[in-house]
């Protein structure tokens, strides 16, 4: 069990939406939080609204953009000092089939989704290695267990993440290392990022799965599906069903395949 008193916790696209309800939780909890988002007046808000929860500090980065995050890492350990927990949350989607994607869609959906945990888990892995403590928490999707129309390349994307960060947990274990890795891969959450989606399976809470997600931190837990059943009907549906049978199965009896028909997402301002 993790004790966040006193821990230094990093969360990217940490102003708004679940990450914004993390960095709550853990200022809760007695955390020292560290919010990384692209959007300066969001950092402004959420900064004025919990500094009286407790220490919070936020850094403006574009995590598409490595030189950004070498810099700003840098800059967090030299007026912060070692960040002992890194939860990897910013990530956008470009819903549409994939003819109708730009090559920016495709190039920013792979930049913040799976690129970044990548190289900002590198600017700080190091520090946890040398300390012998430390965890990463990547906030993947349930869209990197199962194909989905209208979500190829963001499938692709958490695809990639939850591979990277599973292989990155068994690497910590064969070095013998005391540094924990969580891969979450949540259905679709209610905070806007999705609007537009009809599902059969229920939409999550945005609190409700914050709080699974720092939950699952404390107890160190390895791979987290939420809810929980996601992981099994995927897994034993694709294990023993005909592909033919799981496409019915996952289009029709679970509707799955239809959810994005009606897809906005975030609407601009």
């Amino acid at each position: 069990m993790i004790q966040m008193k006193g821990k230094t916790v990093l969360i990217t696209g940490g102003a708004s939406g679940i990450g914004k309800i993390m960095a709550r939780l853990l200022l809760e909890r007695e955390a020292k939080v560290i919010i990384w988002d692209i959007d300066q007046s969001k950092i402004a808000k959420t900064v004025a609204e919990f500094s009286s929860k407790g220490n919070v500090v936020g850094y403006i980065v574009d995590v598409s953009d490595i030189s950004q995050i070498e810099k700003t890492a840098q800059k967090v350990k030299q007026e912060i000092g070692v960040v002992d927990v890194l939860i990897n949350n910013a990530g956008i989607v470009a819903g549409k089939y994939f003819h109708e994607h730009t090559t920016l869609d495709i190039l920013k959906t792979m930049e913040i989704n799976a690129n970044a945990p990548m190289f900002i888990t590198k600017e700080f892995l190091n520090d946890m290695l040398n300390q012998n403590s430390g965890h990463i928490c990547n906030i993947a999707s349930s869209g990197g267990l199962i194909s989905n129309p209208k979500m190829s390349v963001y499938a692709a994307s958490k695809w990639s993440l939850i591979g990277w960060s599973d292989s990155l947990r068994i690497e910590m274990k064969q070095l013998k290392k005391n540094v924990h890795v969580t891969t979450i891969m949540p259905y679709y959450i209610n905070t806007g990022m999705f609007d537009g989606v009809k599902s059969k399976i229920p939409i999550l809470e945005p609190e409700a799965a914050a709080l699974t997600i720092i939950k699952s931190i404390e107890q160190k837990k390895r791979m987290v599906t939420i809810p929980g059943y996601i992981y099994r009907l995927t897994k034993l549906g694709q294990g023993f069903m005909s592909i033919d049978v799981f496409d019915w199965f996952a289009g029709t009896v679970l509707g799955i395949y239809k959810t994005m028909e009606h897809f906005i997402g975030h609407k601009k301002s």
